[in-house]
């Protein structure tokens, strides 16, 4: 008989880069029912993760473990991670899941500056220059990710929110796509695997009636549709991500990010990407929508 997903214990493992978030995501985690764990070395990992005999809820439902792993975490490197990996996946008791957390460069640097700690590989060097070796050694556990969350401009609240419906989504399984409006002058979502540039839409800021109002709004909507490039683009749009969902389906996705961008993130690109949402979920497809500079919710 296979096992239903209450059977098995979630472990999620938490990695990313030093102060993107992993501390407050393991918080979340807890207060979400998880048992949390930070920083243990990797050789412990997978016996830290195979249920015991009484390790479970009085409801007994068997309790989810969340594992803090980054470069602090003794004998870390990325083939030892990702042995780890794939030994837990193969273990038929749990279902296992990967956690990036990322954030800007800027704001990173910002709170080593507010809070006055060391970069871990910066202890006699700027900064910067710690963050940009880490980020070179740990690109590699972000294209093993499950799950990716920038927290760029997030609140803790955000965080959990954002965390909560990622692992909802993993419990479900299948593909979720996930369409996020941004403003290009606050930078790329990075972890967006899609980008479109929806700059070129005539801008509804420059009409007084208009600026005021969002991409959610059907005045807005109704006075992008009427660009003569509009219907083009997007079925261009359409017929290039039609193919691509069942692919990323087969590979064993779980989230495909598409952000499309314009200059303020609050009209062109939010009607975008909810009009590119609707179309997309009814195909049978998970969507989630966000707006990264109108409710600072990106994930």
């Amino acid at each position: 008989m296979s096992q239903t997903q209450n059977e098995l214990r979630q472990v999620v493992l938490v990695s990313g880069m030093s102060g993107a978030g992993k501390t407050t995501a393991l918080k979340a985690l807890e207060d979400m029912g998880f048992e949390a764990v930070d920083n243990i070395p990797l050789s412990l990992v997978a016996n830290l993760a195979a249920p015991l005999a009484n390790d479970s809820h009085d409801d007994g439902q068997i309790r989810a473990l969340a594992i803090g792993v980054d470069i602090r975490t003794r004998d870390f490197d990325f083939d030892t991670f990702a042995n780890v990996v794939a030994a837990l996946r193969a273990n038929k008791t749990l279902s296992v899941k990967v956690l990036f957390m990322d954030c800007s460069d800027d704001e990173l640097l910002l709170r080593y500056r507010e809070t006055r700690h060391r970069h871990p590989l910066a202890q006699d060097r700027p900064v910067i220059d710690g963050i940009n070796l880490e980020r070179g050694l740990i690109a590699p556990v972000a294209d093993l990710a499950d799950m990716k969350i920038d927290t760029t401009q997030r609140s803790p609240g955000d965080l959990k929110n954002a965390l909560s419906k990622h692992l909802e989504n993993a419990a479900s399984g299948g593909l979720v796509v996930i369409l996020t409006s941004f403003a290009f002058p606050h930078g790329l979502p990075r972890e967006a695997d899609m980008v479109f540039d929806v700059r070129f839409l005539q801008n509804p800021h420059y009409d007084p009636a208009l600026r005021g109002l969002t991409g959610l709004d059907d005045a807005v909507g109704q006075f992008i549709k009427k660009d003569p490039d509009f219907s083009d683009f997007m079925t261009n749009t359409k017929n290039l991500i039609k193919p691509l969902l069942p692919r990323f389906a087969d590979e064993g996705k779980s989230y495909l990010t598409i952000a499309i961008g314009c200059t303020g993130g609050k009209h062109r690109s939010v009607f975008v990407a909810e009009s590119l949402g609707k179309w997309i979920s009814t195909g049978g497809i998970k969507v989630q929508v966000f707006h990264r500079e109108m409710d600072n919710m990106l994930v």
